[in-house]
């Protein structure tokens, strides 16, 4: 079995932290976790440190991509085979990694879970961002993505090390499309998602409109001209 790190990035969670991690530990000890609190202001951090949680507290918050990503380069660092976003407030079930980690070792670099594999995508407003961004990907690789916005993403030991050395790789669609195209194997998994348990989302509908746009933009025009580094050898990546 694959050596796997579980990374639960973290920004105001105190509510939900505690049963996130517990879960965890309690029900999949076969699997490494750590915390990234990506500074924040409430107590989520005590919270760790008094429970005992293995931590790495950010002093400020470097966004969702950049907590992420700090989970990536310990990974990276530790000899991990592969990493695995869980978002901390528990809509992320780990009952799924099981069948992400098979479609993994069968040779997919990502692995994403995906609420519309076989289950059929909502036609509204707060999917409208889903769909574009879907199209996007698909116009730009010809490749399916059913669920692009989906944090729950499964990466192997290349990926995390790709990942981890360089800054403008953030675990968002617009990367995932520009590995496609550059070869990358990513597959989608069904999953079914929770409710967030408590606290407020990030992301409102503002923030999912400016993300839809955002990504569009990036997927469908900016991508053609990054630059990939798969030649160095991880660490001797420059950042």
């Amino acid at each position: 079995m694959s050596k796997l790190l579980i990374i639960i990035p973290a920004y105001n969670e105190e509510a939900n932290i505690v049963k996130v991690v517990n879960g965890i530990v309690k029900n999949y000890p076969q699997y490494d976790y750590v915390v990234v609190n990506d500074g924040s202001r409430d107590k989520t951090a005590a919270i760790c440190r008094e429970h005992g949680f293995r931590l790495i507290d950010l002093p400020v918050n470097l966004g969702l991509a950049g907590a992420f990503q700090t989970g990536l380069r310990y990974a990276a660092e530790n000899g991990y085979d592969c990493a695995m976003q869980l978002d901390a407030d528990g809509q992320h079930r780990p009952e799924y990694i099981a069948a992400m980690l098979e479609e993994l070792e069968s040779g997919a670099d990502i692995v994403i879970g995906s609420r519309f594999l076989t289950v059929k995508k909502p036609k509204n407003l707060r999917m409208l961002g889903s769909y574009i961004i879907s199209w996007s990907i698909r116009l730009t690789t010809g490749r399916a993505i059913c669920d692009p916005t989906s944090g729950m993403r499964l990466f192997n030991r290349a990926m995390v090390e790709e990942f981890a050395q360089n800054l403008n790789y953030g675990p968002e669609p617009d990367t995932i499309s520009y590995l496609i195209k550059n070869g990358a194997v990513v597959r989608e998994v069904q999953v079914t998602m929770g409710e967030r348990e408590a606290g407020q989302s990030y992301l409102t509908f503002w923030r999912s409109i400016e993300y839809m746009v955002k990504m569009s933009i990036s997927i469908l025009l900016i991508q053609w001209f990054r630059k990939r580094d798969t030649e160095t050898p991880y660490p001797e990546r420059s950042l």
